[in-house]
């Protein structure tokens, strides 16, 4: 970490867990819980998914105490464009859950779910392009396919003009290989990675690889606004910043990181906040006509109080940071 930890009784004295509802189904997910802290300098955000360990949470706890403790960067841009998120919906729902989204210029269309097979991914993608013959889609598969299955797929699915394909297969050298199978088919379709990013050790083995052609980066997975920066200059790869589901405390972090970066060729995954059916504040962080403000956040204290899960919860959250708060003790 570039600063030093504040006292663990000082977060926890400070921190407030919410357990927010879902419009819809969306990584697994209906409830979304997350750990809040108010610091200095405003509000972060800890939200690691609930199976990570202390290990891999305890980035995105750094993250956390970095946007609470730490001013955010100079912005070189006062609003980031965004994609909506269209989650594994059937084909005959996509326009309900579009509908939500203001304008949406880019769509990105979950893929490769479990239990669902590659027709139901391209009637979803077709009712897509259908509904919205002129925006960029984009797909992104978590990982859910194998280098067997994410080849012909990929080649089916580029018949409607996607803009890149996010982490088709679990690792770098899946991604690689995926790549290097759709260069020899003549296909150009773009490999960005995202897991394989965030979920190794080394983010930046991705470009010396040559495994994707763009990088998925997220503030929380990969520790803040500085780490991000960092690993963003030396990648040599486009970036896009896109959302670890957060509430709009998160997002705010999220768009500040994006407003500081030098370049920003893609509209970023931030519009995720209009996948939830309640907030942290009186005004969420929403996009209007495909563009999300930079601010930051300040919680409503009702809603806090309205959003508080029960005390069981509460408590697992407020021993998860601890735990989290010794592995960035020990770095």
């Amino acid at each position: 970490m570039s600063f030093e930890l504040p006292p663990l009784e000082e977060l926890l004295a400070h921190s407030h867990v919410v357990r927010l509802p879902m419009r819809v189904k969306f990584r697994g997910v209906t409830q979304r819980e997350a750990l809040l802290i108010e610091g200095p300098e405003g509000w972060g955000e800890f939200s690691a998914f609930t199976e990570y360990g202390a290990a891999e949470a305890a980035r995105w706890l750094a993250a956390g105490i970095e946007a609470a403790y730490q001013p955010f960067p100079e912005p070189l841009r006062t609003s980031i464009p965004v994609n909506a998120t269209l989650p594994a919906v059937a084909a005959k729902d996509v326009g309900a859950v579009l509908e939500r989204y203001d304008a949406p210029h880019t769509i990105k269309i979950k893929v490769a779910e479990q239990g669902q097979g590659l027709d139901e991914d391209l009637a979803r993608v077709a009712e897509t392009r259908r509904l919205y013959p002129q925006a960029a889609l984009r797909v992104d598969a978590n990982m859910g396919w194998d280098i067997a299955q994410a080849v012909p797929a990929l080649k089916a699915l580029s018949e409607y003009d996607l803009q890149y394909a996010e982490q088709p297969v679990p690792g770098i050298t899946g991604l690689a290989e995926v790549r290097e199978q759709l260069r020899k088919a003549g296909n150009p379709l773009k490999i960005a990675a995202d897991e394989a990013v965030r979920k190794h050790t080394d983010p930046l083995e991705v470009s010396r690889l040559g495994a994707a052609d763009l990088m998925v980066i997220k503030a929380q997975p990969l520790g803040g606004i500085s780490a991000v920066l960092d690993i963003a200059k030396h990648a040599e790869l486009d970036v896009v910043v896109s959302s670890a589901l957060d509430t709009s405390v998160g997002l705010a972090q999220a768009a500040a990181l994006s407003s500081a970066l030098p370049a920003l060729p893609y509209a970023c995954g931030l519009s995720t906040g209009t996948l939830f059916a309640e907030d942290v504040c009186a005004e969420p962080l929403l996009a209007t006509a495909g563009y999300l403000p930079v601010r930051r956040i300040e919680p409503d204290h009702q809603k806090l109080e309205s959003l508080r899960p029960e005390e069981a919860r509460v408590g697992w959250w407020r021993q998860r940071l601890e735990s989290c708060y010794a592995e960035l003790a020990r770095e």
